[in-house]
């Protein structure tokens, strides 16, 4: 059964239902907007986005910075929520980024045929030919079958489409920050893009799961330049991957570990 939050709305209340939606995301990530403006409430063991990007953006540069802090990112999330010819498909894209950390290719790349519901997995194929079965929320299974439901998406033909059916391609990315760049000027000046909000993702999850876990997350490989000299004796479980996407999105996921345990 589809979430409530999810189901169709009438068109009058098209525009809250995403904003709505968009909210309940960053509460998922730890994030409300009482954050931005008060003190630090008692947080989980397991740091939230608002807790590690600050000191990730504080350990670097402003010309090595990668990672969007967490008011930031909620700014972001708000613009592409609440403008737009599409807010749900760019919604929808961050979301799709922001707990995959995937790349733009994959998710082009994505098809009805690789949304696994039993077990929350998306088949992503990437750069070198790289194929993998990367966790997700519910949520976002959900939301992506619905997708491809309401706009008509054959099987093996791509997941991601306008209104009218018709295949997104890259240059739906590049108006997106396009339009968040009008919105918030920072966005422009710094040239942020899908790949800060996959940055942002795998440093949280390289510094609250390690870096094997991360390496998973990423869809990095053993061979060429993804390899490094201990990769052979570290990697991480399905399992583990996972774990760490459980914790980001405060969702349960299938195959995630109990709290305590162990992939050994």
């Amino acid at each position: 059964m589809t979430p409530p939050h999810l189901a169709g709305h009438p068109p009058a209340a098209s525009q809250q239902a995403i904003v709505d939606a968009a909210l309940l995301m960053l509460q998922q990530m730890g994030l409300s907007p009482g954050d931005l403006v008060t003190a630090p409430r008692d947080r989980p063991p397991v740091p939230t986005f608002a807790e590690y990007v600050p000191v990730v953006s504080a350990a670097v540069t402003d010309g090595t910075r990668r990672a969007v802090t967490d008011d930031r990112l909620a700014e972001i999330c708000q613009a592409a929520a609440t403008g737009g010819d599409d807010p749900e498909l760019d919604t929808l894209l961050l979301r799709l980024h922001t707990e995959t950390a995937c790349r733009r290719g994959g998710a082009l790349a994505l098809r009805p045929d690789d949304l696994d519901s039993g077990q929350c997995l998306i088949r992503l194929r990437e750069k070198g030919e790289t194929v993998r079965w990367q966790p997700v929320s519910p949520t976002l299974m959900a939301r992506l079958i619905e997708h491809g439901q309401e706009r008509h998406a054959p099987p093996g033909g791509q997941l991601l489409r306008y209104r009218n059916g018709q295949p997104i391609t890259s240059r739906r990315y590049d108006g997106l920050w396009l339009r968040i760049g009008r919105v918030l000027p920072w966005v422009r000046t710094q040239q942020i893009s899908m790949h800060w909000i996959r940055h942002t993702t795998l440093t949280w999850v390289e510094r609250n799961f390690g870096y094997a876990v991360a390496r998973a997350y990423a869809g990095h490989t053993d061979r060429g330049s993804d390899a490094g000299a201990t990769t052979t004796y570290v990697r991480a479980t399905p399992s583990e991957v996972a774990t760490a996407l459980s914790s980001l999105t405060g969702e349960p996921h299938p195959l995630s570990m109990p709290q305590g345990g162990s992939a050994w």
